[in-house]
């Protein structure tokens, strides 16, 4: 149970939430409004061609009224915006002014491994003091990013956004091109946060049951209904409302750097097309995207051209991008609503015809209890489940259980690591997630994109490789398998051969996974293509499946990209011979 003094937590929700309109490395710098630091950038620069020097160093920030040491690039956080060009050979020389090694990993790009820059696998790391060149050719476009891959750099400032040109103009051109990159910035050290979460995983939830919530549950559902339904997670052991490890109470959420009061604004003219690239930067927390008053057309997910669709609102997770278009015709602002999906707090843009307008921002929706689909996948009643038949299972989705596949435990999922199993999974991709589900908005799922041009390689998989996303949350352990990357083996592709990955989330929560230098392309649960990505997420109680062509020579990371799971263990070593 979390013991903070509600004094406190009140203090903290007023400076966290909102955060300093001027926050940022200028506030950090003791700077006015108008004034322009010598050794820092406050405006947002972009970066073009093939020749690039980026100097990675720290410097003062202060986002929330408490100045701060940030892990930066140029002096800019986030990093400042590359832009390279489909065909050229990019080179990139990355100096290190830190104390400490760093590195950088290009996310999503396809590259010889030496140049992934993930220290201990794809090269050593790069020294206090020192330079690396990246050099390699540019073989896509689209929207990506880069970001650190040492230690906690990545949270404490370490990522930016990057934009490759396609060679041949863009198949949704637009008026106007932004990047909205998200962010989740907090003023305690990471590594101590990593060390409150191995004391205490749900320090960070204040989003427990109450009394109040109980009896609301006794109005609208009964007596006997409201004790069920405190009784199974009782005895589960879990938390209803475990959404995220890391929540608002230490975060302050980010567009392009800003805090909500800082208010990124992007201009239009009404009428005008307006591109949005919407890239998660973060290290621990989901999104749910939405603009009140404009439709948003999806073009691009992952880099990656799809069948134009068109939503209300879009979840997007650690790691991921999003391509969007859309065309305000009235003269008027519009909010960017990036709510976590906690509800915990929120990230806030604005699209206007002028600077200085804004619109309303909505109140965050109301938080409710994760699903029977979201803790036991596709068994609707009783059997195999590790914690037996569980009450209340009336509402579970039909279409999922019949989509349910089952499964096999490895051995070493059954110890110490490992605190739920889930035996028969839910496969289908047509689910918003939890939070999201029947809202009256037209929500984006995966079951909605579709890559253009379809599969990149149309065998079937010569073979299968199933592995299980685990974890023990009351000791904050995270591993696939039950192994953690410590104690794990690396898997071997054999280079050149076509195989299938399958995922099951043996766990309550969303882990977006991340297999460098290789594509992964989604199939849907008849087998076919849906969808190519450089991040899968894997919903809780899911399994998906997507093959892999192993065209990439070298050792490569895997990993879940929330950044405190890779650390805790959810991470394996592929090696393609």
């Amino acid at each position: 149970m979390n013991t903070q003094d509600p004094r406190d937590v009140r203090l903290s929700r007023r400076r966290f939430v909102q955060g300093l309109a001027l926050g940022g490395v200028a506030a950090g710098l003791g700077l006015r409004a108008g004034t322009a630091p010598a050794q820092a950038t406050v405006t947002r620069r972009e970066l073009r061609g093939t020749h690039f020097e980026l100097s990675v160093a720290e410097l003062p920030v202060d986002f929330t009224g408490r100045k701060r040491l940030a892990t930066v690039v140029n002096g800019q956080l986030p990093a400042p915006l590359l832009r390279w060009r489909e065909g050229d050979t990019v080179t990139l020389k990355v100096s290190n002014r830190l104390r400490v090694p760093t590195s950088i990993h290009w996310h999503g790009i396809l590259l010889p491994f030496g140049m992934d820059g993930v220290p201990g696998i794809s090269f050593p790391g790069i020294a206090p003091g020192e330079s690396f060149t990246y050099r390699f050719p540019v073989r896509q476009s689209g929207t990506y990013w880069y970001h650190s891959h040492s230690g906690f750099q990545e949270q404490t400032g370490l990522y930016g956004p990057l934009v490759i040109e396609p060679a041949r103009g863009e198949r949704f051109p637009a008026d106007r091109d932004y990047v909205v990159m998200l962010g989740d910035w907090s003023d305690d050290d990471p590594a101590h946060i990593f060390a409150t979460l191995k004391r205490q995983s749900d320090y960070y939830n204040f989003a427990m049951p109450t009394a109040p919530d109980f009896f609301r549950d006794v109005r609208e559902h009964g007596l006997e209904q409201a004790l069920a339904r405190r009784r199974m997670w009782e005895r589960m052991r879990m938390n209803p409302t475990d959404y995220s490890d890391v929540s608002g109470h230490t975060y302050t959420y980010l567009v392009n750097g800003r805090t909500p009061a800082g208010n990124w604004t992007g201009l239009f003219r009404p009428g005008e097309k307006v591109r949005l690239r919407f890239i998660n930067g973060s290290s621990m927390s989901f999104f749910d995207v939405r603009i009140p008053g404009l439709e948003m057309t999806v073009v691009a997910a992952d880099g990656q051209d799809v069948e134009p669709v068109s939503v209300d609102e879009f979840r997007i997770a650690v790691a991921e991008t999003c391509d969007v278009i859309v065309q305000p015709r009235e003269d008027r602002a519009y909010t960017l609503f990036a709510q976590s999906i906690d509800r915990s707090g929120y990230a806030r843009g604005t699209l206007a015809p002028r600077p200085g307008m804004q619109a309303d921002v909505p109140a965050p929706d109301p938080l409710v209890w994760l699903g029977m689909q979201d803790m036991m996948g596709a068994m609707a009643q009783g059997g195999a489940h590790d914690h037996g038949a569980m009450p209340g299972m009336a509402g579970m989705d039909r279409a999922a259980t019949a989509a349910a596949a089952a499964v096999h435990h490895a051995r070493t999922e059954y110890g110490p690591g490992v605190d739920m199993r889930v035996d028969t999974p839910r496969s289908n991709l047509d689910d918003p997630g939890a939070g999201l589900r029947g809202n009256g908005r037209r929500v984006l799922t995966y079951a909605d994109l579709h890559t253009l041009g379809g599969s990149l390689d149309p065998r079937e998989p010569g073979r299968e490789i199933e592995l299980h996303l685990t974890g023990n949350m009351d000791r904050y352990m995270w591993s696939f398998d039950g192994v953690k990357f410590s104690d794990a083996k690396p898997i071997h592709f054999r280079a050149g051969e076509r195989l299938r990955i399958v995922l099951v989330n043996d766990t309550m929560m969303n882990h977006p996974i991340h297999l460098h230098g290789m594509w992964s392309e989604l199939e849907n649960p008849d087998g076919g293509f849906q969808v190519r990505k450089h991040t899968v997420n894997v919903q809780p109680a899911q399994r998906v499946a997507y093959g892999v062509t192993a065209d990439a020579p070298g050792r490569w990371a895997y990993h879940c990209h929330m950044l405190y799971h890779m650390e805790a263990g959810m991470m394996r070593e592929v090696v393609v011979s």
